[in-house]
């Protein structure tokens, strides 16, 4: 196999969200600009927390014990991307599949009980599972075992760009034929008392809305006040084009770029240059014009500083084309999902090259003169021919992930040449 030859495409789609429990809804959600957000017990925070999520649905008592709430929700959402995708145990247990996970922190829930059990307890007792339920890299050991997935199972922990470079990284292995699938993406459910607190007390969370808590995250607003955390799952099932032309799933797009830098300079401020080297990376991998994106899922994480960090960034790769390109951050109605934001904003983008349907920047208020392109306010914006998408993933720490997909393009010579996505569901 030669190396770089291979086209990767996404062939299987998976979300659990606060907007949203499965794609379809997840999207129409989006679309409809329906909020996730809301208040956080009595903290005075306002979080975007998954509900309608009941795990017995999902998983025996057996199977609970140890499982954190982030193993749940990534188990879960890779389920839907599996039965999206078609696959079934023969594919993955070939020895040519692997999984590439992504999370912030693991199993944040696990880690709180595990004190509190502590500190509770007289003679210092804890849940005998609690180092296993709090491993980064359970999730992803879960899904080895639950799919027969022997080949490489990796575990990305880079914040807010963990599940961004885990596709990426997922994206390379198929291209360079190490492996033939991958279940690629990430989760995080850190809406704990005590991470809740710790990011309040960061100083980067927003100011609740008194009156409406649900529209407190207005990325790209003058008005806007900071980030608002979240709690999810992305799975996405890519494969190279040639496992998938024999099953014949819906091919939700192809991989055509990814870019990866770090800023190295702070490790909470972001850098205009660290996020330019990352977007013309991936630009320069997709061997795409600049004028072939037709919209780009912002990081916007409605902080004062990065909001304008990013405009800056995509202004100065895009030029003026910049400000013909619709840009939104879904953030503004599901939070920041941390670790799984990549992921479940990479699905977002799948979604809106198949539908031509943009979703909004909602709660935005008021022009930012720093931040001047095209947001897309508060309605969608349908009915667009879009050829390709890029999604943004920014992390503390300072790495930067940057994935682009294109419209799937059928050219094989089973198939009619370059019919355009024939329906393949």
């Amino acid at each position: 196999m030669t190396k770089n030859s291979r086209r990767v495409v996404i062939s299987g789609l998976g979300v659990i969200s606060p907007v949203g429990n499965t794609a379809n809804e997840f999207f129409a959600n989006l679309l409809a600009g329906h909020s996730g957000i809301r208040w956080f017990g009595d903290s005075g925070q306002v979080v975007g927390t998954v509900v309608d999520f009941d795990p017995s649905v999902y998983f025996t008592k057996p199977q609970l014990v140890g499982l954190d709430r982030v193993s749940q929700f990534g188990l879960t959402a890779a389920e839907q991307a599996v039965l999206d995708a078609k696959l079934d145990a023969t594919a993955l247990e070939a020895g040519r599949a692997g999984v590439y996970f992504g999370s912030g922190i693991g199993g944040a829930n696990a880690i709180e009980s595990g004190y509190r059990s502590f500190f509770d307890n007289s003679d210092g007792r804890m849940p005998p599972l609690t180092v296993i339920s709090t491993m980064a890299n359970a999730t992803a050991a879960h899904l080895s075992m639950r799919y027969g997935i022997r080949g490489p199972v990796m575990t990305y922990s880079i914040a807010c760009a963990s599940s961004a470079v885990a596709i990426g990284e997922a994206y390379r292995a198929i291209r360079d034929g190490y492996i033939d699938v991958a279940l690629a993406g990430g989760a995080e459910a850190m809406v704990t008392p005590v991470m809740v607190a710790a990011w309040a007390a960061l100083r980067v969370l927003a100011k609740p809305d008194i009156n409406f808590p649900e529209q407190s995250c207005k990325p790209f607003s003058k008005g806007r006040t900071g980030m608002v955390l979240g709690e999810g799952a992305g799975v996405l099932v890519l494969e190279a084009l040639e496992t998938a032309i024999v099953r014949q799933p819906k091919i939700w797009g192809e991989i055509a770029g990814y870019g990866i830098s770090s800023d190295a300079c702070h490790i909470s401020k972001p850098s205009p240059a660290g996020q330019v080297g990352a977007i013309k990376a991936a630009i320069e991998d997709s061997q795409l014009a600049i004028t072939d994106i037709g919209y780009i899922n912002a990081h916007g994480t409605a902080t004062q500083l990065g909001d304008v960090v990013e405009t800056a960034a995509i202004k100065a790769v895009f030029g003026s084309a910049a400000h013909n390109i619709p840009v939104s951050s879904t953030k503004a109605l599901h939070g920041h999902l941390m670790g799984a934001a990549g992921a479940v904003e990479m699905v977002a983008s799948l979604l809106t090259l198949n539908a031509g349907s943009v979703p909004p920047t909602c709660h935005y208020s008021e022009a930012d003169p720093d931040c001047d392109l095209d947001y897309v306010p508060n309605t969608a914006r349908k009915g667009l021919d879009i050829n390709a998408v890029m999604s943004n993933s920014f992390a503390f720490g300072g790495t930067n992930a940057v994935l682009i997909a294109k419209r799937f393009v059928q050219r094989h010579p089973r198939l009619t040449k370059d019919s355009s996505n024939p329906g393949l569901r």
